[in-house]
């Protein structure tokens, strides 16, 4: 009966810490700019079936993508088992769906078997990040925290998976030991191996067996609620991140609603002049971009396949569009954490463009949209870094030269071109 105190209050705690942290990032995301996305469900539910359900992008890379298939697929089925802990935990039985007979073994079965895809999986994973050091999960941005952060979820999977693993080891040498309450069911293909290097005690066995079974709840309950401060978050948000995804083709930009009603007037002077001042040309902090580009950030995972694809940051430019997405999950935290202490958002005197993201990140981009393309669940970093140049220009009027002589070529002749608009054919005639 204490056993089962403890695993309720254990249970109860872990899910309300869970949904107080899961509110804070609610209220965090709910901070940016409105933005409709509830047009067209048929078309967003299918690209979140196929993308985040059916991780159409990953197999852009076969190798990471099956390997990334096992954990995902292993890591959600195995939760089912959760079902039986909990009903076990609170209640005290052992195994209480064994009831199923056949099905209850096939369902073990597949568990092991996915089981062991897991932390093969996150084996390897770990090998190609520490071992072999592949180039986009080794640069600078992840450095510290982050690199951490990849590890500590690789580690915790491995140990979780080994508890599920040694537990029904063990569960499976007391069953044929004939040990009280541990009748004879489930299917082992994998820990029956295990259990041949168990000894035969029964009073050793129980506690291994209670000991993996309260270690894979512990564990479980720990990393649900480590989910919140980590990039391993995408578990979750990578279903309504890809429902939300931005339908218009990629190369298309949306004028500014403040700048065309302005410009309208200026064309038809009957039409009523716009009310109300914009608080804000572009973007100059987290509260100036929209829900859906908070939402993109939290959901960052830090593969890097953006980063490796950005032609600028492949010819050595400082632009990373994983690192613009970790500054601002960064600096919507430190917003968060800001309101959490004062009640409301004090000014700190620190912004997304230059505390976090320089100048220099922001003009090296080419606006190819290949992070876009790349990102196995469609965030778009570069709709933050255009939101960055408009508040540069149009609030600050600061731009490299390059772009400034672009902007007079256009307000003397028209085009971006420093000749005139009758001489614009003249190649031709060469």
């Amino acid at each position: 009966m204490i056993g089962q105190l403890i695993f309720g209050v254990l249970l109860i705690a872990g899910i309300i810490l869970f949904y107080k942290n899961a509110s804070k990032i609610y209220r965090n995301i709910r901070l940016g700019k409105s933005l409709d996305r509830s047009d067209r469900p048929s078309e967003r539910l299918k690209v979140m079936l196929l993308v985040a359900f059916g991780q159409k992008k990953m197999f852009k890379k076969p190798i990471p993508a099956i390997l990334h298939l096992f954990v995902y697929v292993g890591f959600c089925i195995i939760n089912i088992e959760m079902l039986e802990i909990v009903i076990d935990g609170l209640f005290g039985t052992h195994r209480v769906l064994s009831f199923m007979g056949g099905f209850y073994d096939f369902l073990i079965f597949s568990f092991e078997i996915l089981a062991f895809l897991v932390l093969m999986g996150c084996v390897v994973f770990a090998v190609r990040r520490n071992i072999l050091k592949l180039k986009r999960l080794n640069q600078s941005e992840l450095d510290n925290w982050p690199k951490t952060d990849a590890n500590l979820i690789l580690t915790a999977e491995i140990l979780l998976m080994a508890a599920f693993l040694l537990m029904n080891a063990a569960d499976y040498k007391l069953q044929q030991l004939g040990a009280a309450h541990y009748h004879a069911v489930g299917s082992f293909p994998i820990s029956q191996y295990i259990a041949s290097w168990l000894p035969d005690q029964v009073n050793t066995l129980i506690g291994i067996e209670r000991g993996a079974w309260w270690f894979h709840i512990i564990g479980v309950l720990a990393f649900l609620n480590y989910l919140p401060i980590s990039k391993h978050l995408h578990i979750i948000l990578a279903f309504p991140n890809t429902y939300f995804s931005n339908l218009e083709p990629k190369g298309k930009f949306e004028n500014m609603p403040s700048v065309t009603a302005e410009v309208q007037v200026m064309l038809d002077p009957s039409l009523p002049p716009p009310t109300g001042e914009p608080t804000r040309f572009g973007v100059k902090d987290v509260q100036d971009l929209t829900w859906k580009n908070l939402l993109d950030a939290y959901t960052c995972t830090e593969c890097g396949r953006c980063t490796a694809a950005c032609p600028a940051n492949i010819t050595g430019k400082l632009l990373s569009p994983r690192k613009i997405m970790m500054d601002t999950r960064d600096r919507l935290t430190d917003v968060g954490l800001n309101i959490d202490k004062n009640g409301e958002f004090v000014d700190d005197g620190k912004s997304l463009l230059d505390t976090h993201i320089s100048r220099e990140e922001i003009w090296a981009c080419t606006s190819c949209n290949a992070c876009v393309e790349q990102c196995p669940v469609n965030i778009n970093p570069l709709e933050i870094i255009i939101g960055l140049r408009q508040y540069a220009v149009m609030e600050e009027s600061q731009a490299p030269a390059s772009v400034n002589n672009m902007f007079s070529n256009l307000e003397n002749n028209g085009a971006p071109w420093k000749y005139a608009q009758a001489d614009r054919a003249n190649w031709a005639n060469q």
